[in-house]
């Protein structure tokens, strides 16, 4: 079968390579997986540098989700084992973290409903307990990450504030149904905040980016505020003053989704029935911007790393709808 492998750490686009490669065995518990769809992620691009919290030995396949069908014929979301991700022909997978793939979704969208989707409910009802009638500021509201946050915020009655970088991102996030875009590039994001919040500010805060966003979001959130970490895009990890946290009474909440798995499996599932319902009712629908052919993989996890990409880019390796 063919497998994109990294042989040593860097940059995506110089140290993934196109390889035959054998099949990988399913161990006890295991299934082989065809995979048809594979999402593209930012840790995956941590998976290529050798940054990422999880470090398989080298060589190693990324891709950490796909749409595929199982050889009972079953169609299903899931996660590859590593050191065989999902940038192949054949997964292996664990047969009890399995989870059904929506009818309602075509095999790209499927694919994409997985890790990005649950990190945004997990995130916004488990971690920051959003209600209806708050404020939600989204960073990255046109990446893969941020845009299933924007509609699980209105999904669950918030007013949604994006943060984009670049007219045609902004276009994005409004497309997306944020209530209110704000192109970090040429808008100053606090003085935007506090204007459309009447002075309040955001109550929750959804952060898939760190670095100077996340200074900012300390500046303009609520009273009781909840800034939620998602993750680290921009390369640099904040150090909170949590003096500042104090005096200002608001909380920072981080979230790591992937403990579900083993922590709270049964959660895993209630949330995978919860995001099928609101795909089958048009609630929610992951955004695809391309689907891309196989050979064209290492190029998208790129410009996914670069920042470049807007929603999903979804690997195709054959087979899929």
């Amino acid at each position: 079968m063919q497998a994109w492998r990294v042989h040593r750490n860097g940059e995506p686009g110089e140290v993934m390579r196109l390889e035959e490669t054998d099949r990988p065995t399913p161990g006890d518990g295991q299934v082989l997986v065809e995979v048809r769809a594979a999402n593209v992620n930012f840790p995956d691009a941590l998976l290529c540098r050798g940054q990422y919290q999880v470090r398989p030995p080298l060589p190693f396949t990324p891709g950490l989700e796909v749409c595929g069908t199982t050889e009972d014929g079953r169609r299903v979301l899931a996660n590859p084992v590593l050191p065989h991700g999902g940038f192949a022909d054949c997964i292996v997978a664990d047969e009890a973290a399995l989870l059904p793939a929506p009818d309602a979704l075509d095999d790209a969208e499927a694919a994409a409903l997985h890790v990005g989707y649950q990190t945004g409910w997990f995130g916004l009802h488990r971690r920051a307990h959003l209600q209806s009638g708050e404020t939600l500021l989204v960073h990255a509201a046109a990446g893969g990450v941020g845009s299933a946050a924007v509609q699980l915020g209105k999904a669950a009655g918030a007013k949604v504030i994006g943060v984009v970088g670049g007219p045609d991102k902004a276009a994005v996030a409004r497309e997306l149904g944020c209530d209110l875009v704000i192109d970090r590039r040429s808008e100053d994001i606090v003085a935007a905040v506090k204007e459309a919040t009447g002075g309040r500010g955001a109550d929750v805060v959804y952060d898939p980016v760190g670095g100077d966003a996340y200074t900012k979001s300390t500046k303009c959130i609520a009273f009781e505020g909840r800034i939620l970490l998602i993750g680290f895009a921009s390369g640099v990890i904040p150090t909170p003053a949590l003096n500042h946290a104090l005096v200002k009474n608001y909380s920072v909440v981080g979230l790591h989704w992937g403990l579900y798995n083993t922590k709270d499996p049964a959660a895993v599932r209630a949330c995978h029935e919860e995001l099928t319902k609101l795909a089958e009712q048009g609630i929610v629908k992951p955004l695809i911007s391309e689907r891309v052919a196989m050979a064209d993989t290492a190029d998208a996890v790129q410009r996914v790393a670069d920042g470049t990409s807007t929603g999903r880019i979804v690997v195709l390796p054959g087979g899929a709808r």
